[in-house]
């Protein structure tokens, strides 16, 4: 299948490691042109050179209040258009409600809640009709997850955005998703493990395909729905997990 995808340019944040790495390299494969966010900077650079030619990395944090207007001004000022973005960021600290101090709330607000809004907001009068944009959430939008209280409270809230911003953006011809991935093997998944001996058996004997996903298999869906291929779908919360969210 031809995703549509030679000529156009996708932002992606948090693209130097995980699933916005595997987005990236899947977007670049069938002919995108990307640009790569991340706070570091060795590892953003290294990760464009690896996409080719057509990709630049950006330093940025989300959390940083002017960091969305200048990814979107650098990205259409190297490649004279954007055609979507999707918005990974890194996952909040660990910790149960009463381990959590207001410091903790407040930087996950500003980076996961509002980082996101602003990259949103700053891309949008520059989307043509047939723009899509991803939001990397979590199987946290439908089921909590013990100890992620920060997760459990902010993705949820970003999924109603995606529903809200379906309604205000598609007759404008762009198009919004939320993505929620299950247990895929990211640095993510194992710094979530790491300590927890036999953490990684008991989640792949709860997913039905009885492994964890690898980022490619995410990477390609990502870019799939991000594509002109995906015309019709917006305003929905895919989930990405061999079968283990086990709600609807």
């Amino acid at each position: 299948m031809d995703l549509g995808l030679t000529g156009r340019a996708y932002l992606v944040t948090g693209g130097s490691s995980g699933l916005g790495r595997a987005t990236a390299q899947s977007l670049a494969d069938d002919g995108a042109s990307v640009a790569v966010s991340a706070r570091s900077e060795e590892a953003v650079l290294r990760t464009a050179e690896e996409l080719g030619d057509n990709a630049i990395g950006l330093v940025a944090d989300n959390g940083d209040p002017q960091a969305a207007a200048t990814l979107i001004e650098r990205t259409v000022a190297r490649f004279g258009r954007l055609d979507g973005l999707l918005v990974s960021v890194g996952g909040p600290p660990k910790g149960a409600f009463s381990a959590l101090n207001d410091d903790q709330w407040r930087s996950s607000f500003d980076t996961i809640l509002m980082g996101t809004v602003r990259l949103i907001r700053e891309a949008v009068p520059v989307l043509k009709p047939g723009s899509a944009i991803a939001l990397v959430l979590s199987s946290s939008v439908r089921t909590p997850i013990t100890g992620l209280t920060l997760s459990n409270v902010f993705r949820p809230a970003l999924a109603m955005l995606v529903k809200d911003l379906a309604d205000e953006l598609g007759p404008n011809g762009i198009r919004v998703l939320a993505l929620l991935p299950g247990r895929i093997a990211t640095p993510r998944t194992i710094e979530l493990d790491a300590g927890n001996p036999g953490a990684r058996e008991r989640s792949e004997a709860a997913i039905p395909l009885r492994r964890l996903g690898e980022p490619v298999e995410f990477g390609r869906v990502a870019a799939f729905l991000l594509s002109p291929a995906a015309s019709y779908v917006t305003g929905a919360a895919i989930a990405i997990d061999g079968g283990m969210i086990r709600s609807l």
